[in-house]
């Protein structure tokens, strides 16, 4: 697999788009950074709990929620989209938390930036992602479909989450089908999904064909990162996020057990609790001095 770098790309004439942002709080900034698909406010599991303390930023990246563009773009120009944004609110320094598509951009602004990056927390991603996501096969699709649309109706419908969640491709996502998983899936990742552009998904699938790969770079990065990920995740590997952990300088890392991709909304209250623990114990990624 070839090396690849998401600032190779980067005109200096590259026009920042305005985002759509969603900010709850006050006090230290933290930049809280989507999937795919995605939107700002998908990431309510992290931003309803640590807007009680802080002021979260969750911008819609660029083709994605109500951050609209017209024609195609590269995974680069989300890079100056957020650059424009930490400018155009007047965040000197932050906090970076970015879950998965987000966890590579933290990363990459974190090594673009260091001087404004006071830690990062990294969800369910790598600077290497391998996945091992088995073939999906028409019945998949038709149960995901089906089971998307009645827990959107019904959400949390246990008929439906025994009868068509889990033989659809929720299966690969989650491992814990509960009553508050999917009710996530229908608030936050139902209307995420209907708002992601083709030309978001172009975007990422490019940078990912073309081999991704900052892993020789993580050692640029000397602010305190908490690496959290879990077992079962079959989009982004276990053992890609914990080489990512590894070769990271200051870096506290938690494998989630019996959980997959979307481990926040399966175990959210210890999520939580592990990042509040960081956070006490890293003061410094929540001061400005």
């Amino acid at each position: 697999m070839s090396t690849e770098r998401l600032d190779r790309k980067i005109h200096a004439t590259s026009p920042a788009v305005n985002l759509n942002v969603h900010i709850q709080g006050t006090g230290f900034p933290i930049l809280c950074l989507h999937g795919h698909p995605g939107s700002g406010s998908s990431l309510s599991v992290f931003t309803n709990h640590l807007s009680k303390r802080f002021q979260t930023i969750a911008p819609d990246l660029r083709g994605y929620g109500k951050s609209h563009f017209d024609g195609n773009f590269d995974m680069t120009d989300h890079l100056i989209d957020l650059e424009a944004l930490l400018d155009r609110l007047s965040v000197d320094k932050c906090l970076i938390l970015g879950w998965s598509l987000g966890g590579i951009l933290a990363i990459e602004l974190a090594l673009r930036l260091p001087e404004r990056v006071s830690g990062l927390i990294l969800v369910a991603t790598a600077a290497r992602p391998r996945g091992n996501h088995p073939a999906i096969s028409w019945q998949d699709n038709i149960y995901t479909g089906v089971a998307s649309v009645l827990n959107w109706i019904k959400p949390s419908w246990e008929w439906n989450i025994e009868t068509f969640g889990k033989r659809s491709l929720f299966r690969y996502l989650i491992q814990q089908h509960t009553p508050t998983t999917y009710s996530y899936i229908a608030k936050d990742a139902v209307p995420a999904y209907l708002q992601t552009s083709s030309a978001a998904t172009r975007a990422l699938y490019t940078a990912i064909k073309a081999g991704y790969n900052r892993v020789a770079d993580l050692n640029q990065i000397q602010c305190p990162t908490l690496v959290l990920f879990g077992d079962r995740d079959c989009h982004i590997t276990a053992d890609s996020s914990l080489e990512t952990a590894l070769h990271l300088n200051n870096c506290h890392w938690q494998c989630y057990a019996n959980t997959a991709h979307l481990f926040p909304w399966e175990i959210p209250t210890q999520v939580l609790n592990d990042i509040d623990l960081w956070l006490r114990a890293h003061p410094q990624v929540i001061s400005h001095s």
